[in-house]
Formats: structure tokens, C-alpha cells, sequence
């Protein structure tokens, strides 16, 4: 692969890896405030319980997923060496998010692992 392919590469997964995870990061906070809202408005106190402690868990959860995608896709932009390393790992937990993140996930680890990405990324190569 060329460096400007490469580099193409890696802008472009960069990008997918801000853009998702920015999903993600709303998806979460809807979830948070739509669930403990349904949640205060019910009358019944142990369902209010309930879709409140669904709605802290679900939203926390995937805010807690999407911060290492945004960080890992503005390091790939800047060409950071622990963005490469943050992204591989990013890559290999969405191997595991069916169809989408796997697709996503084998298309970084494809584009991370080549020859040319320590070099890019300024790592020493020996």
C-alpha cells in the first residue's frame, strides 16, 4: 500500500471511529434521561426504581464505550502513536459488536497492523 493510501486509510477510519462512537456517546445520554424520566413520571415506586437504575446503567455504559473511540479516532487524525495503539485495541472490542463492529474492527486491524503504520506513526523501526 502506498503512503497516500494509507494515509487515506487512516483518515478515514479515524473519522468512523469519532462518528460511531459520537453515536454512541447520544444514544447513551438519550437512554440516561429518557429512561429515568419515563422513570419519575410513573406512579408506581418500585417501576420508578427500576427504569431509573436501567436508564443510570444503559447510559453510563455506553458512555463509557464511546470515550475510547472518540480518543482513539482524534489521535489516528493526528497521527499519535497511542491513537495507533488505542485504536487497535478500540478494533479489537469491535470485533465483537456484530455486524457492523466487526466489519469496522477488521478494517482497522487491517489497515493498523500493515507495514507501513509504525513508520507513519513515528515509531522507531527495527
Amino acid at each position: 500500500m502506498t503512503r497516500s493510501d494509507f494515509e487515506s486509510h487512516v483518515m478515514v477510519l479515524g473519522w468512523i471511529n469519532i462518528g460511531l462512537s459520537a453515536l454512541f456517546f447520544l444514544i447513551g445520554l438519550f437512554a440516561f434521561f429518557f429512561l429515568t424520566g419515563i422513570g419519575f413520571m410513573i406512579e408506581d415506586p418500585e417501576g420508578s426504581r427500576i427504569l431509573s437504575f436501567v436508564g443510570l446503567a444503559a447510559g453510563v455504559f455506553l458512555i463509557a464505550l464511546s470515550i475510547p473511540g472518540l480518543f482513539a479516532g482524534y489521535g489516528l487524525l493526528k497521527q499519535r502513536v497511542w491513537g495507533r495503539v488505542l485504536a487497535i485495541v478500540v478494533a479489537v472490542l469491535d470485533l465483537f459488536n456484530i455486524p457492523i463492529g466487526t466489519a469496522i474492527g477488521i478494517y482497522a486491524l487491517w489497515v493498523l497492523t500493515e507495514d507501513n503504520a509504525a513508520e507513519y506513526f513515528g515509531q522507531l523501526t527495527e
